[in-house]
């Protein structure tokens, strides 16, 4: 199943680099929110992808209208000692168990490779999916495209 634009965001709850639960669902009537799908921390795209949102986060928005939610398969374990060593200031989610779950309710989980696809999902505060766009897993995303989505909202 793919969401599309248009589309109510499905709600999940993940725990954390830290083991807090979020859901998605908690910033309706607050924050837009970037949902980033990425396939594995400590790799050399997902890192650069990230550094880039962590660099750019106040230009997007920020703390004041903008949270971004980053996914990946890896283990809420692996997410803090990334988190910590790249000082990412949002919260990277674990979708290891089960494995994939919320990737795959987005469309964007590669079940022969067991990790998700380069998916973003621009919520809006209405958890409507206001803007998405998905690649391959060795194609870095455009932050710059991310900012025009946004401005759009």
């Amino acid at each position: 199943m793919a969401v599309n634009v248009g589309d109510d965001a499905p709600d999940f709850e993940l725990q954390d680099q830290h083991g807090a639960p979020v859901r998605l669902s908690g910033f309706r009537g607050g924050k837009n929110v970037v949902l980033v799908f990425y396939p594995l921390a400590f790799s050399g795209v997902c890192a650069g992808e990230l550094s880039r949102l962590r660099d750019e986060l106040p230009t997007l928005g920020g703390e004041d209208g903008v949270q971004v939610l980053a996914v990946s398969v890896d283990s809420m374990f692996a997410l803090r000692a990334w988190s910590d060593r790249e000082k990412f200031p949002f919260p990277l989610l674990s979708d290891f168990w089960p494995h994939g779950g919320t990737a795959e309710r987005y469309g964007v989980f590669d079940g022969e490779k067991g990790v998700a696809l380069r998916g973003t999902f621009i919520i809006d505060t209405e958890g409507v999916v206001r803007w998405k766009v998905v690649n391959a897993i060795p194609d870095a995303r455009d932050i710059g495209e991310y900012r025009k989505a946004l401005a759009g909202l």
